[in-house]
């Protein structure tokens, strides 16, 4: 983690954020970590995230718990020159500082009712499922695993999880297979996992807020599912999805098999092969490309 809070006391800072890989190492480096505002603070730092929805919701939630400046720093390529413009048409503005593609600026005297109408949270989509600003997928269904979820076989046997979740529309469909025993949501997303909850209320469930890729269930598992993330900014990362398929393959056992969704341009099929026994693409389009992998590789030694 490159950020750093130099000249802030420690016992005077509460790190929020609900993306589980940030909260641990904030957490391990001796800050006081929580997924959301617990009480109202002297002064606060808003990263800006990408969606502009969850930005504007987390600026409504500042400016209401906040008493002295709120500063906000945000990428260019994230839209921070437009927040800047639209925040400016309700408070007063200091600033902005730029360096290099980042821009901050900051209220000394922040208003919860000036943004009041940009509060925003979970809500229930067209299709009847709950999701949140700045969740993957808020609007609806994403269409890569509404493809995996047609091509799931019926049986995926009793030990299953899905790295990675989400909101769980995934989930929901591995649930209506009756042999399921136990099905794991690991998602690294706080408010992600809070809308799963709503969305899948089977007791066969069981919500895990990890970071997949450091997550390993208390047995070895029949089935993974997943559309694994590939973004960790705005460029593609297949590293990520990369350590994913790593770690399907390490809580999987001996005869366990993976379903997989992925755009059609991610370069995973090298990785597939040296982690599994035998390696298939079973259906795609020109958008995505959809694998089944069976039979993890174990090192032995």
């Amino acid at each position: 983690m490159k950020a750093t809070l130099p000249g802030l006391p420690k016992e005077r800072v509460q790190i929020i954020t609900g993306f589980r890989p940030e909260y641990d190492q904030w957490l391990d480096r001796g800050y006081t970590c929580a997924v959301a505002a617990e009480d109202h603070y002297a002064g606060a730092l808003l990263a800006l995230p990408r969606a502009k929805s969850e930005a504007r919701a987390l600026i409504a939630e500042a400016a209401r718990r906040t008493r002295g400046p709120l500063v906000i720093d945000g990428q260019k390529t994230d839209g921070v020159d437009s927040m800047l413009r639209d925040v400016r048409k309700r408070a007063a503005v200091e600033g902005p500082l730029s360096k290099a593609h980042g821009k901050l600026f900051w209220i000394n005297e922040p208003d919860g009712d000036m943004f009041e109408d940009w509060r925003d949270g979970p809500a229930l989509t067209e299709g009847g499922f709950w999701t949140a600003p700045g969740v993957f997928s808020a609007d609806g269904i994403d269409p890569a695993s509404a493809l995996l979820a047609d091509m799931l076989p019926k049986t995926l046997g009793k030990r299953v999880a899905d790295l990675g979740a989400g909101w769980g529309f995934l989930s929901a469909h591995i649930l209506t297979r009756p042999e399921v025993e136990e099905l794991h949501l690991v998602e690294a997303g706080h408010m992600a996992l809070d809308c799963a909850r709503h969305n899948v209320t089977d007791p066969r469930a069981r919500f895990h807020w990890a970071d997949a890729l450091t997550w390993r269930p208390e047995e070895r598992l029949d089935t993974v599912v997943m559309n694994p993330p590939f973004h960790s900014t705005r460029s593609a990362d297949p590293t990520l999805g990369q350590a994913f398929l790593r770690t399907a393959a390490q809580v999987l056992h001996a005869q366990g098999q993976l379903w997989m969704v992925a755009n059609r341009h991610l370069p995973y099929e090298a990785t597939l092969q040296s982690l599994f026994a035998k390696t298939s693409e079973v259906a795609g389009d020109r958008r995505f490309k959809l694998f089944h992998a069976s039979r993890p590789l174990r090192k032995r030694g």
